[in-house]
């Protein structure tokens, strides 16, 4: 690495200071010649002089600060009352520590349980089919990213550095320390659940408090002498009112219930697009040689990704969505009677299949007009019919992909076993999903057969549904971040509708963390 870097800076050895890798990647669209990607800081001696030699050089500039700095901090006074954060995902989970950090000393809602009682109880649908509506995949403490693959990259790229603040405050969790270089880091399950433990109890110590199993059934809103909505509190699922009077709204995609209540008390709501379909199961050997070629297996490459879009004639776009390499397919509903599925994978990505979310966009305009909450309804029906089409026992339908072409029923599967917890029954899985959507998929699935050698293959297994891609409402915020029509309401993360994944909806907590302190700053 020193000679690469005095090589490619056109300086002497004794000239170069010290230097650490930053990111490090890979560019595979050669499969024949797979190149390693590595962006690197410097120190030189004459660093002046370097940067004028390279001025006109994009990939040769001045390394910018890291850090990101809190933007408050609470005086001490204890006028205010103490910020309340409603859910304890990735969004809630950084609101409160930052808060934390500021001294705001934040109280946490989460109407699920601690991470590892959570985690026994998700376990139960999958492996007895026993669901409990209130702990589940979607609900309890380090929200629905929990079980999922960990991924930590998004397309944002944050001036204030709050993308590298999560990363950072994950590695002093105890995530492993390359989730700072890798261009796309990720955790898994397993570490995921001691990180977030490990977050509790620094926002504890910092005087945040959390209360689990605790709902919020209801928000007080009160209407002053000119108009204005201001929130009052909440009532709490245990009879208790908690007067507040800023809120951070982290509920995740899944709270349906509480889009409901508030939408009845007239927060401000307005139907957002997402996606729906299956998932969809290959060998991860079938996908490292596609992507990798003689270069599979590589451990420093890992297991392979992929994404992939098409658009089709009857103007739909089916596209893969959160892609899991060496993963499993898993219950992810939250509701009785329904079935909903996702990915997950461990950090190792050395199970057998990959699977990824094969969907199909949905349009408000277009597919549920009218409501801010039809988007819900939808998503409700599909996964009733999913409910009915796998056995009514929580068990998933599912297909072989040559059947799901040729319009016919499976009856068993093929030679790429299903990975679903807690199991399958072959069938037709048209009958749980839109028409528009099969037809979709059936025109883009021999195309992304010829981009992907096997993708088509007929044995694939297809598993309903994928209907969990993201929040079908979004409760608009102003400027502010706060609620469009009720102050000291911040909505927030993916159940708001302003994020996608665990980084993103991270980063949103952030920055509502930042507008709550500087809310109560100017307040007191």
């Amino acid at each position: 690495m020193p000679a690469a870097i005095c090589k490619r800076l056109k300086i002497s050895p004794r000239d170069l200071v010290k230097y650490t890798v930053s990111r490090r990647g890979h560019d595979a669209r050669n499969k024949a010649k797979i190149t390693l990607v590595y962006s690197v800081d410097v120190n030189v001696k004459d660093e002046a002089k370097v940067l004028t030699r390279f001025r006109k050089d994009k990939n040769v500039q001045l390394t910018q600060d890291p850090r990101y700095h809190l933007v408050a901090k609470a005086n001490g006074s204890g006028k205010a009352k103490r910020p309340v954060v409603i859910g304890a995902g990735p969004c809630g989970l950084f609101a409160g520590l930052i808060l934390a950090q500021m001294g705001f000393r934040p109280i946490i809602l989460d109407r699920g349980k601690l991470v590892r009682e959570r985690t026994k109880d998700t376990w139960g649908l999958w492996r007895r089919g026993v669901l409990n509506p209130e702990s589940n995949a979607q609900f309890g403490e380090g929200g629905a990213g929990t079980f999922s693959d960990g991924k930590l990259y998004s397309r944002i790229k944050d001036p204030a550095n709050r993308d590298r603040k999560v990363l950072t405050e994950f590695v002093k969790a105890g995530a492993p320390a390359e989730i700072l270089t890798e261009a796309h880091p990720h955790i898994g399950t397993f570490r995921l659940v001691k990180m977030v433990e490990s977050m509790r109890k620094s926002i504890e110590e910092l005087g945040g408090e959390y209360r689990f199993s605790t709902r919020v059934d209801d928000v007080d809103i009160v209407t002053d002498a000119l108009g204005e909505r201001r929130v009052r509190g909440v009532q709490l699922s245990n009879g208790e009112f908690l007067e507040a009077d800023h809120i951070v709204l982290a509920i995740g995609h899944s709270a349906r219930d509480t889009f409901a209540m508030l939408h009845a008390a007239g927060v401000y709501a307005e139907a957002k697009p997402f996606s729906m379909g299956v998932r969809i199961e290959h060998p991860q050997s079938w996908i490292d040689k596609s992507r990798f070629g003689v270069d599979a297996g590589n451990p420093i490459l890992g297991a392979a990704e992929y994404h992939i879009s098409h658009h089709c004639k009857n103007d739909r776009t089916v596209y893969s969505f959160c892609m899991c390499p060496g993963g499993t397919v898993v219950a992810a509903t939250s509701e009785e009677g329904r079935v909903a599925t996702n990915g997950m994978s461990q950090y190792s990505r050395n199970e057998r299949n990959a699977n990824s979310g094969l969907v199909v966009a949905i349009d408000p305009e277009r597919d549920f007009p009218g409501d801010p909450l039809a988007g819900i309804a939808l998503q409700r029906h599909w996964e009733s019919l999913a409910f009915v089409a796998g056995g009514s026992n929580y068990k998933a339908p599912a297909q072989r992909l040559g059947d799901f072409l040729a319009g016919r029923a499976s009856t068993a599967e093929g030679t790429v076993a299903s990975s679903y917890k807690p199991g399958v029954h072959m069938t037709d899985l048209a009958e749980c999903l839109p028409a528009f959507a099969v037809e979709a998929m059936r025109e883009a699935l021999p195309v992304f057969g010829r981009q992907i050698p096997g993708y088509d293959h007929p044995d694939v297994m297809m598993t309903g549904v994928e209907t969990r891609t993201s929040s079908p409402v979004r409760f608009t915020r102003g400027n502010d971040l706060q609620s469009l029509n009720t102050a000291g309401l911040f909505p927030a993360g993916e159940g708001a509708g302003y994020a996608g994944g665990i980084l993103s909806a991270a980063v949103d907590g952030i920055k509502i963390a930042e507008a709550v302190s500087l809310s109560i700053c100017s307040e007191v």
